[in-house]
């Protein structure tokens, strides 16, 4: 046991004690937010933070939009409206097309410069409160003026693009795929910020996930605070997740005040303003953590009609309102350790390019 905590203490993770030897887990932050991977058995744990490290660093230089050296940046700063890119980036860009048209423009990639405007103009931890609420900010300029064609990227100009809503997702389903077939036998869970992928065997019963306003994979205690997180959050409830993903957006964690207003990170593209409707929190289960990270995003901005479009949808879902009421949808267990069956099949058109 010595030798293989020893042969995990890869720089930046830190090791935590969930109180079983039958599952490595390890947390670091990452992306803005913190990462947390667990491998059982335990061994293939070193293999399965090396392989995260890449995936991490490789999404964070092509779509980070607070790096100046990042390939989004450099799109932004180009002088045209043709760009040629990676084809790291024009999959990232490809997926939050294809959740922009999948929930009609709830989600929608061009909101970059509404969040900037609203004072989300860099990492999250450098933002400070205070300062006058920006004029009334315009409509968006819409998923739909974003044509992609192959790695060809057509951009209105002025565009500024964020992927926030499908970026964490797509860079935990990355980590996970490419973890679990490096390794023979077992499984991984990868977690950004509570958004997760799992891959592989998963451990009898499911990896346990505990699901709140500030989520936490298999242990209930993350170790860190993030700013901006309001008082007294939910309780939150285990459950478990054998396969697919599972994905939670809350305006609780990321608020800033601008004048009188009580921003956070998700804008409804109707308005360029912060969502305003009933609800706090919402997880959703999906067959990927990129389509799981759309769902919950989008079920917080279309308001009254989330519950309904998630149940057309068959994806099983938990919604916090903001009195803390709960609502259980398409299935999600109700009792605390009940497995949560994301669907095998990808709700989200695949692909997202346009002509």
């Amino acid at each position: 046991m010595d030798t293989m905590r020893r042969g995990l203490a890869a720089p930046g993770w830190a090791m935590i004690d969930i109180g079983t030897a039958t599952v490595g887990v390890a947390e670091r932050d990452a992306l803005g937010t913190s990462a947390r991977v667990a491998a059982w058995p335990p061994y293939n744990l070193a293999r399965v933070l090396a392989i995260t490290d890449t995936e991490l660093a490789r999404l964070d230089e092509q779509a980070s939009r607070f790096r100046d050296d990042s390939e989004i940046s450099a799109v932004h700063r180009t002088p045209g409206e043709v760009h040629i890119l990676s084809e790291g980036l024009a999959e990232a860009i490809a997926v939050a097309l294809a959740a922009a048209r999948w929930t009609g423009g709830l989600v929608d990639p061009t909101v970059g410069s509404a969040l900037e405007l609203l004072g989300y103009d860099r990492d999250f931890a450098a933002i400070r409160n205070g300062g006058a609420m920006p004029p009334a900010p315009a409509r968006v300029p819409g998923w739909a003026s974003v044509r992609l064609d192959g790695r060809c990227l057509r951009l209105t100009a002025g565009s500024r693009l964020d992927l926030g809503a499908t970026a964490k997702g797509l860079g935990s389903d990355r980590a996970a795929s490419a973890a679990a077939a490096a390794i023979t036998g077992g499984g991984v869970l990868v977690s950004l910020g509570g958004d997760i992928a799992v891959a592989g065997e998963a451990p009898t019963g499911g990896w346990p996930v505990l699901v709140a306003d500030e989520q936490v994979p298999v242990s209930a205690d993350s170790g860190s605070g993030r700013a901006g997180q309001v008082p007294e959050p939910s309780a939150g409830q285990v459950v478990r997740l054998a396969a697919g993903a599972l994905a939670t957006s809350s305006i609780m964690c990321r608020q800033w005040r601008r004048g009188d207003h009580m921003l956070h990170h998700i804008v409804d593209p109707r308005t360029g303003m912060s969502a305003a409707g009933p609800w706090r929190t919402v997880s959703v289960a999906a067959a990927t953590c990129a389509e799981a990270n759309a769902a919950s995003t989008a079920a917080i901005v279309a308001g009254d009609r989330a519950v309904a479009w998630l149940s057309g949808q068959g994806l099983p879902a938990r919604l916090v309102g903001r009195d803390g009421s709960v609502r259980f949808v398409a299935g999600w267990p109700q009792a605390d350790g009940g497995l949560v069956e994301a669907p095998q099949a990808c709700r989200m058109p695949a692909g997202g390019r346009t002509a």
